[in-house]
């Protein structure tokens, strides 16, 4: 069984003990969160497709840690006017594990 959830604005196909990044959750470390916003929930031939969400559907997940995603390098330059701009960004993530997968 599979399912699709959105978090953090962005939509990730998740399966029960799967380890995913996700943007940063306000939560403690061993934690146990519901993810209620469920797009998708599939499992062999049957998929079920909410309208925007599955009624009734959750995910249990286990926040694993807190972290920074590899740093992105911004280097900005403008030819022949001795202009240079370097800049660096690291995001926040929350590390889960994916517990059960309910519809």
């Amino acid at each position: 069984m599979y399912a699709v959830i959105k978090t953090g604005g962005k939509q990730y196909r998740v399966v029960a003990g799967e380890k995913i990044k996700v943007e940063q959750i306000p939560a403690e470390v061993g934690a146990e969160i519901t993810l209620d916003q469920i797009l998708m929930i599939g499992e062999g031939e049957s998929v079920k497709v909410g309208a925007p969400m599955v009624a009734g559907a959750k995910i249990t997940a286990r926040v694993i840690a807190h972290g920074r995603h590899p740093k992105v390098s911004i280097f900005k330059m403008r030819r022949r006017k001795h202009y240079q701009k370097h800049q660096g960004h690291r995001q926040n993530y929350t590390e889960l594990e994916i517990g059960s997968i309910s519809a």
